[in-house]
């Protein structure tokens, strides 16, 4: 009988081995089936941020900064070990052991929350909470959590235990737009990091917990007991000693906040608009949108470059220019100063001889950043300071004409054009270095006239103005009558050919590199010849001529070579003065936003003063 039940026991144990073990079988398929989904399904897509812009003037110091959030990475290895002590001890003793969570802590906090009836225990990894800073919400649901279990679990695979923390320490948020233990040194005591002491570090480290609460800002008490708290814990792992832990917190605490570089908009603003062209040529979107027929073409065009534009801006970057501080101070102070008369303006550039560099830019009195820029964005007519440019250059270039040659300074008309002189004089036989000097408008159009309105103009291709086009092409242009004209930027950097007959364009950026110091951007612009040495040679005694005997007395020349030429249009709407010295070139224009007739007289006294200003070395 014994036998037959043992029989029966033994072919049923079989049975219901066979039965359970074909349902793990089933179970664990199903299971390694699920984690395979689960595993596809989890996108861990590296989040996009905003590092910051910082531009620095020819001295290598930072003088503007561009950025929403404040954003300074660091390597795991640049961050102290104390700081990196004092997080694993406060957040995730077992960080280095788990596999993403922790699930006696889940229990323990499972437990807390039930007999609360709330959810307020955490028990979140390290892991954990750089997923819900990356790709999560901060919402306390048991759903969410889930989520978040799943998440920390997949990362866990696919970086290792020092990228995540790593990036746990970069992420973490310090209030005020602060993001990054890095960021909060140098924004909360405008110092690097490792140069901070420990006190100061655990101060810092208080902030991610609550950064509302904890803002040493508002509430630096609260922000210094938590601190202290979490020194305590410290020595409650055996990392410091009571000793220790008592010293840190009599340490004195001194915030030196950072404050967000913005020293010369003028100057920035144009950096910017520089950079757009910048990366626009060396990517290769300027060649396209000039030979794109279709609107949607273009559209299209410019949506990639918006993206590419953003794109490397998000990426943070150091943009190496060529301002010189001192003497952009100077330049804006001056001409401020001067411009004392309600609503008068003036826009003006400033460029170094030797490496053709904007080494100064004037926008306007007043100026605020992102506003009306007038050193660039003020499209004017130039009145007589064309004529260099467009008149006398070619005229010596296409003909055996010199500054000694006789000319006819007497009316004249071509067709219904007839053009008259300043004041309404009436001049017969002149030489040009006469002409020059009383600038006479009616020898200025009979040697455009000799030359030819098309080969005169095309002298002025290598300057690239904007503003120019086929319907410029007239009589009245050799007395500054464009349709719509120039910038001061753009007739200072014409001017730089009349250093020794070569152009290139001057440009405020030298470099663009990567917060690391890598190269991304450079102007690769080269020289090109505008005009043979006897004309530069010409041009230039006639431009000083004007400093000694013409319109331009007053203008110092004692230090050295100095030559200008100045102009004004109809009713005295716009006045102009465009010159150099041995350091210098520059353009400077005078007038109001809305085109209004100024008091001549009284002004003209003032643009010479600028043009003298601009022309000075700093101190």
């Amino acid at each position: 009988m014994r036998g037959i039940l043992g029989s029966v026991i033994i072919i049923c144990s079989i049975l219901i081995l066979l039965f359970t073990q074909k349902a793990i079988v089933a179970e664990y398929d199903e299971a390694q089936t699920m984690k395979t989904k689960l595993s596809d399904s989890i996108q861990l897509i590296a989040p996009s941020y905003e590092l910051p812009i910082a531009m620095k003037d020819q001295h290598g110091q930072t003088f503007s900064e561009v950025y929403i959030e404040w954003r300074t990475p660091l390597t795991l290895s640049e961050i102290p070990s104390f700081v990196q002590q004092l997080f694993l001890a406060s957040e995730d003793e077992e960080f280095y052991t788990h596999r993403g969570y922790n699930i006696s802590a889940i229990i323990r906090a499972f437990v807390v929350n039930a007999q609360a009836d709330a959810k307020n225990q955490g028990a979140s990894t390290i892991t954990q909470q750089l997923i819900r800073m990356q790709y999560l919400t901060t919402e306390k649901t048991y759903e969410r959590k889930v989520v978040e279990l799943l998440y920390a679990a997949e990362l866990e695979k696919r970086m290792t235990k020092e990228e995540i923390f790593e990036a746990y320490l970069n992420e973490m948020y310090f209030g005020n737009r602060v993001y990054g233990i890095g960021s909060a040194a140098t924004y909360y005591f405008n110092r690097p990091l490792h140069t901070l002491n420990e006190a100061e570090m655990a101060f810092i480290a208080a902030i991610p917990n609550n950064p509302s609460r904890y803002d040493p800002l508002v509430n630096f008490e609260e922000t210094k007991k938590r601190q202290e708290r979490l020194l305590d814990t410290m020595q409650k792992s055996g990392i410091l000693t009571v000793e220790e832990i008592i010293q840190l917190k009599e340490m004195p605490i001194h915030l030196s906040l950072k404050g967000k570089k913005s020293d010369f908009p003028m100057y920035s603003d144009y950096v910017m608009h520089e950079l757009k062209m910048l990366i626009a040529e060396q990517d290769g979107f300027t060649k396209k949108l000039a030979a794109a027929d279709e609107a949607y073409e273009k559209e299209a065009l410019q949506a990639a470059f918006n993206e590419k534009f953003s794109q490397v801006l998000k990426n943070g970057i150091v943009i190496e220019t060529a301002l010189r501080p001192e003497k952009q101070k100077m330049d804006e102070q001056a001409l401020s100063h001067l411009l004392q008369s309600r609503n008068l303006q003036a826009g003006a550039a400033v460029i170094d001889n030797e490496k053709r560099e904007i080494v100064s830019l004037y926008g306007g009195r007043g100026f605020a950043s992102t506003e009306f820029h007038r050193a660039f964005q003020a499209v004017r007519q130039p009145g007589s300071a064309i004529k260099p440019l467009l008149v006398y250059g070619p005229l010596f270039e296409s003909t055996p004409y010199t500054r000694k040659t006789v000319v006819n300074s007497g009316p004249i008309c071509i067709g219904s054009y007839c053009p008259k002189n300043v004041g309404g004089g009436v001049y017969g036989m002149t030489t040009i270095q006469d002409a020059f000097r009383h600038s006479h408008n009616t020898s200025a159009v009979r040697m455009l006239q000799l030359v030819g309105v098309e080969q005169a103009f095309s002298y002025l291709e290598p300057f690239n103005f904007q503003s120019i086009s086929q319907k410029d092409w007239n009589y009245a242009a050799a007395l500054g009558g464009f349709e719509k004209g120039m910038t001061p930027l753009e007739m200072a950097s014409a001017y730089t050919s009349f250093i020794d007959g070569t152009y290139r364009t001057p440009r405020t950026i030298r470099a663009v590199k990567t917060v690391d110091g890598e190269p991304l951007y450079e102007w690769d612009d080269s020289f090109v010849e505008v005009w043979s040495s006897p004309t530069v040679a010409s041009i230039r005694t006639l431009l000083e001529d004007v400093v000694l005997n013409g319109t331009g007395r007053g203008v110092s020349h004692k230090t050295g070579y100095t030559g200008i030429k100045t102009g004004t249009t109809d009713n005295y709407n716009d006045l102009w003065t465009a010159g150099l010295n041995n350091q210098y070139t520059t353009a400077v224009w005078l007038g109001y936003d809305n085109p209004t007739s100024i008091q001549f007289a009284s002004q003209q006294k003032k643009h010479l003063s600028a043009i003298n200003l601009l022309l000075k070395e700093a101190n």
